[in-house]
């Protein structure tokens, strides 16, 4: 009982740090446009992104039981070391985006190491197939499109409206709506981001009967899990806010607070439905929207397709880690050890390579004098592009 109560705290702990990765890989999505546009300071934009999202932890559950009783079977089987063998998965699949700078999903990433590993744990059986492809999948196409056509059409009617007013006025009228908008989307994020985490939670504790099935997450869990992302979005997360703020088209404030009242509608809306969306690809479709709708219509194409690239790679990608994970950790305390010295050495040594071209509050959109950080030495990074500049600083 003791072994598995220290498993199980050990599962927790790991869940609140993925949660953490969750939160500055995501500051991106509220924060990015208002900080390119210079709405809001960069600090003052990342404090406002956590309070909210601890805010927004409490505003709902539906997101967390879509995890913790909707892609996983309760009853299969699940144990804690599966749990552990999926949120190692995640956790390196976040941090190696953030190292590039790519905009891609926390969600998706902790989707796939769950079902990854609950699949080499238990079999085929333990995951729920049609709630992935309702909930997960479908959402994951739409919410983008979504998203960008909102946002394309919003942008397009703010440049019809202010036609004929004076530049500097809508400027700072557009730049105050965005204060409001980015709050949006925080608190938005909040409601959808940190619920995961707490489904997490709860299937672990569901999983050694500390929970009933079905259980919603108990008050320390809510708190805990808001309290983490919130702590996570206040580290910033630079290196996603600048690809996103700045990579992917040069957003004005019109267009900055129509792609984020776009995505936050989108946000919000699938969060009540229990839609465990990307909230990274719905914000990244509103600010392609955006510039496609701005008056130069434009788009940086090359760091788009990686960006989708990656969007298709990170559920496959965190399912194939996760489920080598789950091996080891099947096969006893020692697997357990070794999986966790993994993602200590990894998560550092991914650290230690950002540090090599920081990127912070002060550097956060100078874009064009910032080289890549290359994981390994190749041929072409010794003539970096300013879209591979972008992607990977």
């Amino acid at each position: 009982m003791e072994h598995i109560s220290f498993l199980v705290a050990v599962v927790i702990i790991t869940a609140l740090a993925f949660d953490f990765t969750n939160g500055f890989h995501d500051t991106a999505n509220a924060m990015a446009t208002s900080i390119a546009t210079g709405a809001l300071r960069p600090k003052v934009a990342v404090t406002i992104a956590a309070v909210l999202n601890f805010a927004g932890a409490f505003l709902s559950v539906k997101v967390a039981t879509t995890i913790s009783g909707g892609i996983v079977n309760e009853k299969a089987g699940i144990h804690p070391e599966i749990i552990f063998a999926a949120l190692v998965g995640a956790i390196l699949w976040n941090l190696l985006t953030w190292l590039r700078g790519l905009p891609s999903s926390s969600s998706h990433a902790l989707y796939g190491g769950l079902i990854g590993a609950t699949v080499v744990g238990v079999g085929l059986h333990g995951v729920n197939f049609d709630t992935v492809l309702t909930k997960i999948l479908i959402p994951a196409i739409a919410s983008p499109l979504v998203a960008g056509l909102a946002s394309w059409g919003a942008t397009k009617l703010a440049y019809a409206i202010t036609r004929k007013s004076d530049g500097a006025t809508v400027t700072k009228g557009f730049k105050t709506g965005q204060v409001f908008s980015s709050s949006l989307i925080s608190l938005a994020h909040g409601t959808n981001d940190a619920q995961k985490t707490m489904g997490i939670i709860t299937l672990t504790l569901v999983s050694v009967g500390a929970l009933p099935k079905g259980a919603l997450p108990p008050t320390w869990v809510i708190v805990s899990a808001g309290a983490a992302i919130a702590l996570g979005t206040y580290m910033g997360g630079w290196r996603i806010i600048r690809s996103m703020g700045k990579g992917l088209a040069d957003i004005q404030a019109p267009q900055g607070f129509a792609s984020e009242s776009a995505a936050a509608t989108v946000i919000l809306t699938s969060s009540h439905m229990g839609f465990g969306l990307s909230t990274t690809q719905v914000c990244s479709g509103g600010i392609m929207g955006a510039g496609l709708g701005g008056p130069k219509g434009e788009l940086r194409w090359s760091l788009v397709r990686r960006m989708v690239y990656t969007w298709g790679l990170t559920l496959p990608a965190a399912a194939t880690v996760a489920g080598l994970a789950a091996l080891l950790v099947e096969q006893g305390t020692w697997g357990v050890v070794v999986v966790g010295a993994v993602l200590v050495a990894g998560s550092g040594a991914m650290w230690l390579i950002s540090r090599r071209q920081p990127v912070d509050a002060d550097n956060v959109n100078e874009v064009g004098d910032v080289t890549p950080v290359e994981i390994a030495p190749t041929a072409a990074s010794a003539t970096p592009t300013p879209a591979s500049t972008t992607v990977a600083a």
